[in-house]
């Protein structure tokens, strides 16, 4: 017997609340179906099958041989059903997808996160890293770090750090530039992407609005940290944000050779759709990240 490429679920459901109650009746009331419609799915079913389901009695319904053989099965199927999609709500409600740059993940995030899961340890946590804000509607995620203006509609958007920079460069690369006696001085070292609108601001800002920066050769790497690891490396000079680079200008691997910092009013944001604001996961990781905040600011 063959059922075709679509099975007939919604019959098949029908099938096993009659044949559970015995009652056309009771089994409408139960699928908030009419008694019509139940009649309906169950002839259906009968139809596809080629064989009777129930005999229809005086005052009651009975399975046949077919029905008898039919009704084990639906039911075990159903169960199974029901055992698989509270699996899949209870593993959706166990995971956390944050999606954030692998500058902030690496920096700040990482860092910091074994907190959270202390005090949420039902809590898996799954980072993605992208350089590109993801589409809720299209990319896998709960929340999203991500910086900007903080306005994007349709999303709730909660401060997390403001996004400043300053140069930053190794402390053999300062030795072999010396003497750095003003900001014109840097354009004396290689600049790590000179085509970053951050340099362009940072001049301005000392006094250099003449900087030769689109003659020079870019690099690009995408984020952040990398271009941090270059700078640690002696191959230029970065400009980056201060806090997340504190261990390194602390223990001298990094060098800010001016007390200049300056920002373009972007900001991280921790953001989710309106609709998930109610899940307690994220709830939980926003009550926990906002807080940690609040005591440790970056």
């Amino acid at each position: 017997m063959k059922l075709g490429r679509q099975m007939p679920l919604n019959a098949l459901r029908v099938f096993e609340a009659v044949a559970r109650l015995m009652s056309f009746t009771r089994a409408g009331e139960e699928l908030g179906m009419t008694q019509t419609a139940v009649s309906y799915q169950v002839k259906l079913l009968e139809g596809v099958l080629g064989e009777l389901l129930f005999r229809r009695l005086p005052r009651r319904i009975e399975l046949t041989e077919a029905g008898e053989r039919l009704m084990p099965k639906v039911s075990e199927a159903f169960v199974l059903l029901e055992e698989a999609m509270a699996a899949a709500r209870t593993a959706a409600d166990e995971q956390l997808v944050i999606n954030t740059t692998a500058t902030f993940a690496t920096h700040w995030l990482a860092r910091r996160i074994g907190n959270f899961q202390l005090g949420a340890p039902h809590i898996a946590v799954r980072l993605i890293t992208d350089t590109t804000p993801m589409d809720f509607s299209r990319d896998p995620g709960d929340v999203a770090i991500r910086f900007g203006k903080g306005n994007w509609p349709g999303l709730v958007a909660h401060h997390v750090m403001d996004l400043d920079f300053a140069p930053m460069l190794s402390p053999s690369l300062l030795d072999w530039v010396k003497p750095l006696d003003g900001p014109r001085d840097l354009l004396k070292c290689k600049i790590i992407d000179p085509g970053d609108p951050w340099w362009r601001l940072w001049f301005d800002a000392a006094g250099v609005p003449d900087a030769d920066l689109e003659g020079r050769q870019r690099n690009l790497f995408g984020s952040q940290a990398l271009e941090a690891s270059s700078a640690i490396a002696g191959h230029g000079v970065a400009i980056l944000t201060p806090a997340f680079y504190r261990e390194e200008l602390a223990s001298g691997r990094l060098i800010m050779p001016f007390d200049l910092v300056c920002s373009d009013e972007s900001a991280y944001w921790l953001v989710y759709p309106e609709s998930r604001r109610s899940q307690p996961k994220i709830r939980a990781f926003r009550d926990w990240m906002l807080r940690d905040i609040e005591r440790n600011p970056p």
